[in-house]
């Protein structure tokens, strides 16, 4: 009996231990990497007793190294950028900005808001405005002068040469309707010289008013939204530091500090771009109107004085060419 009990007790414990490391070979075989194949990989498990149970004879991986030297770059996935989720993010900070905005607009308008003002550019900025009103003013009426100095020497014309064909079929009236017939073709003559001066006039302030002075203006815009989002950025900055301060509102507080400061040298850079434009602009318009009112002037004066001479020499002076078929003389501003 007891021979065939010591015969039966190693048959019955080598079985927990081969499941044992049957065990752990697949446990060996899950954790390796998963570029791994079985056919690369050899396992192989020995008796219970054996000096080397558990012993892996791993092979040369051959396909990793192919796959090593054919890969390219490695990109990894956080890098990878979603282009609809970088639009959704543009929206998100443009309505952001555009609420932000229109809060600190409305606050303005119902005075509870405060409001950064540069007392010395925004007087430039409103004088600049009400002196483009006037200069388009001045626009308007010289056109229409223009207008008419033109019906004016047409009709002159027209009446010229009715005398003159009078004159050659009135015989006993042949001196008086050539007279008249002269002075009507001078007159007409005249008139076309003032109206070339005329026309020179406007080109001039038409370039001045609604392109130096509106190219001006549209930065003084951008200047002003400038200024409204460093307002609207600079109150949410003092909302949040007048709140508490803790774990949670610290990261929005910087948040808001590196917002508000990057809005403050936008406005700041936009503030010095009006004031340089607005000294620059200064300087042009009064070399600009200077010279074209004193063509202006000289120019009526001469021509209801009747000095045919001195209006030539006026229109010589400024390097005006009476205007040809097809053909236009640039304006002083352009050729500046």
């Amino acid at each position: 009996m007891s021979g065939h009990s010591n015969d039966s007790l190693p048959l019955d414990a080598s079985k927990p231990a081969a499941e044992e490391v049957k065990s752990n070979s697949e446990d060996l075989k899950r954790s390796l990497p998963a570029g791994l194949g079985l056919s690369e990989t050899q396992i192989t498990s020995h008796g219970y007793d054996s000096p080397k149970e558990g012993v892996i004879d791993a092979g040369t991986f051959e396909g990793s190294q192919k796959a090593q030297t054919k890969s390219g770059p490695v990109i990894l996935a956080d890098e990878i950028k979603n282009p609809a989720m970088e639009k959704l993010e543009l929206v998100r900070k443009w309505s952001l900005n555009t609420y932000k905005c229109t809060r600190q607009i409305i606050s303005e308008k119902l005075g509870r808001g405060s409001r950064t003002v540069d007392l010395e550019l925004e007087a430039q900025i409103d004088i600049l405005r009400d002196n483009k009103k006037k200069y388009e003013n001045i626009l308007r009426l010289a056109q229409t002068l223009s207008t008419q100095l033109f019906q004016m020497v047409h009709t002159q014309r027209q009446l010229g040469d009715a005398f003159a064909d009078l004159s050659l079929k009135s015989l006993e009236l042949h001196e008086e309707f050539g007279y008249n017939a002269d002075t009507q073709k001078l007159l007409a003559k005249n008139g076309e010289t003032l109206l070339g001066a005329i026309n020179f006039f406007i080109a001039s302030v038409n370039t001045l008013v609604n392109k130096t002075i509106e190219d001006t203006l549209m930065t003084v815009k951008q200047y002003e939204s400038a200024r409204i989002e460093y307002d609207a950025y600079r109150t949410d900055l003092e909302e949040l530091n007048l709140g508490p301060r803790d774990a949670n509102t610290l990261p929005k507080i910087e948040q808001s500090q590196h917002l508000f400061q990057a809005h403050k040298e936008k406005y700041d850079k936009m503030r010095s771009d009006v004031s340089i434009k607005l000294k620059f602009l200064e300087e042009n318009k009064v070399k600009v109107l200077h010279n074209q009112l004193v063509l202006f002037h000289n120019a009526i004066a001469a021509y209801f004085a009747g000095n045919q001479k001195q209006l030539e020499q006026t229109l010589r002076q400024f390097h005006i060419k009476l205007k040809t078929p097809g053909v236009d003389a640039p304006s002083w501003l352009e050729e500046q």
